[in-house]
């Protein structure tokens, strides 16, 4: 075959991959779903044999601070997120080649939370955990960014789509970065102040904003 029937095979398949937008939120559906489950079967049971009575494994219990928080805050970071892909999903028109690769990147970061959540929960205390983690929300938000950014220019929003919720979907992703960047900064501090900022932030995107500041975001 000659080099410009290979170009054209080429260029044909490009226009034809990755096209339906339906496919690619129901992959997403499923990674989500896995990442979620994976996040609880990392809290361990106390160990048997040191609970002898109830005061035994209330201590146990309280011990586990460290699992149950980084649960919650994965768990709502990846519901927050869902979030935001969905709402950018509803307004593709459709999909190409490199919009479909630039939400699997997405998705390879999704599929990375499990590793970063455990990472934390075992080194709770120790900032490079902490930087690891928010490294992860960062990848997150970053590659959503990118796919807002090449479906405007790629012409893939649906027509008659408000410029205000283009803009809206902007400032929602930057605003986000811009709380979890501040709150991992924290960790200079404390970690756990960090942890509690970050909570606090995914807290106000999950039940919706009630400072008036926060709710331009």
């Amino acid at each position: 075959m000659s080099d410009s029937m290979r170009n054209v095979d080429h260029t044909l398949y490009n226009q034809i991959a990755g096209r339906s937008v339906e496919r690619l939120a129901a992959i997403s559906d499923g990674i989500f779903a896995v990442a979620m489950t994976l996040l609880v079967l990392d809290l361990k049971d106390p160990a048997h044999e040191l609970i002898h009575r109830d005061r035994d494994l209330v201590h146990a219990l309280i011990s586990m601070y460290p699992q149950f928080t980084t649960y919650l805050l994965s768990f709502l970071t990846l519901a927050i997120l869902w979030n935001g892909q969905q709402a950018q999903l509803n307004v593709f028109s459709r999909t190409d080649r490199s919009l479909t690769y630039i939400h699997m990147a997405f998705l390879f970061t999704v599929s990375m939370m499990p590793f970063s959540t455990r990472l934390l929960s075992e080194f709770i205390g120790f900032r490079t955990a902490l930087l690891c983690y928010w490294f992860n929300i960062f990848l997150l938000g970053f590659t959503l960014f990118c796919s807002w950014i090449y479906a405007t220019r790629a012409g893939l929003i649906e027509e008659g789509t408000p410029e205000s919720v283009r803009k809206a979907v902007l400032r929602r992703v930057i605003g986000a970065q811009a709380l979890y960047a501040a709150g991992a900064l924290l960790c200079v501090i404390n970690t756990y102040v960090s942890i509690a900022v970050i909570v606090l932030v995914q807290l106000n995107f999950a039940v919706g904003p009630k400072i008036r500041w926060l709710s331009r975001i």
